[in-house]
């Protein structure tokens, strides 16, 4: 038996220059980070008790006979992939519900790579877990979903990615102290907004109307730049707050399905009782809110949304990696 853990991820900034339609233009640019919520993939042989050669338990259960007659797409294409196409049991768990803007799909897709190849004894990079998970998303599947999820899914810590024209993708540590980086964890907070959906929905829009929005996503890249800077300095922090009101003006004017009535009452009520900033999280129209709010304010902005259950958090350093190996693999 092997079992991955693979983190979830927040969004800073950028989201939606990782998308082909911006990025084969002009490099794309995120600013991420891994969160200590998590993926768990745990793949077993299967026992030759059963009659059927492959067993998968996820939020349906399925019991075939080969990968072809798979119903989950991902995990079709992965044991495809990786070769692993017989005599399997393949289990996932997850801390949060798919759907919320937390990355969670491309956060499964990267875990279960990474499980496939350890049965097989290999040893795999966090590059290549991210190509692999976006080969499968993007050109197999033909999800309308950018890259950024797979890379930071693979690699965890907080990052600053680039998108590449030619496909190439370059992923580098955000460089601040860890003063800065706690005092960061400290003043954000995450609160759910009891919206799921499905951000291929969203994305497929936001893809048709890219080269109307070229200007607005550009703006949306450049803030990566300040954010950057401001961690660097470590002085003040304020400015970060700012550069996430900014980020999400500019978002909610990219596609009008991103936001809605419930999401923007939430926003303002957190502004009214102290919040210098904040965004919804992934693609839009629900999920997760992220607000920036320093401490003197959050009893204020805990009471405002006190109908939306709130994420306890910290950042993660470690991106998918396998936590457990039995003996008789």
């Amino acid at each position: 038996m092997i079992i991955t853990r693979t983190p979830l991820r927040v969004s800073f900034c950028g989201g939606g220059t990782d998308l082909p339609s911006y990025y084969q233009k002009e490099q794309g640019e995120v600013v991420s980070s891994a969160l200590d919520k998590y993926v768990y993939i745990t793949i077993n042989r299967l026992s030759p008790y059963f009659e059927n050669r492959i067993l998968l338990k996820y939020s349906q259960s399925e019991l075939v006979n080969s990968v072809d007659e798979i119903h989950h797409p991902i995990i079709r294409e992965a044991m495809k992939l990786t070769g692993v196409v017989d005599s399997v049991e393949i289990a996932s768990m997850a801390d949060i519900p798919a759907g919320t803007g937390l990355g969670s799909s491309s956060t499964y897709a990267v875990g279960l790579l990474h499980a496939l190849h350890a049965f097989k004894g290999e040893y795999v990079s966090g590059r290549q877990l991210a190509h692999e998970a976006c080969q499968i998303e993007i050109e197999r599947l033909g999800d309308p979903i950018g890259k950024q999820d797979q890379y930071i899914a693979a690699y965890g810590g907080m990052c600053r990615i680039r998108f590449n024209p030619d496909e190439s993708v370059f992923v580098d540590p955000v460089i601040c102290s860890p003063h800065t980086r706690k005092a960061l964890q400290d003043n954000l907070l995450i609160f759910y907004t009891g919206i799921t959906r499905r951000a291929g929905d969203i994305l497929q829009i936001q893809k048709a109307t890219t080269d109307q929005k070229m200007d607005v996503l550009t703006r949306m890249k450049d803030l990566c730049g300040q954010i950057l800077e401001v961690l660097q300095d470590g002085r003040s922090l304020h400015r970060f707050g700012e550069i996430l009101h900014e980020a999400w003006l500019n978002k909610r004017t990219l596609v009008r399905e991103i936001s809605n009535d419930s999401i923007n009452d939430y926003y303002e009520k957190a502004l009214e009782a102290g919040a210098i900033g904040g965004k919804l999280l992934g693609a839009g129209g629900g999920g997760f809110l992220l607000f920036y709010v320093e401490p003197q304010n959050q009893s204020r902005v805990r009471k405002a949304l006190m109908r939306l259950q709130e994420l306890p958090f910290r950042f993660e350093q470690q991106g998918s990696k396998v936590i457990y190996i039995s003996d008789d693999v």
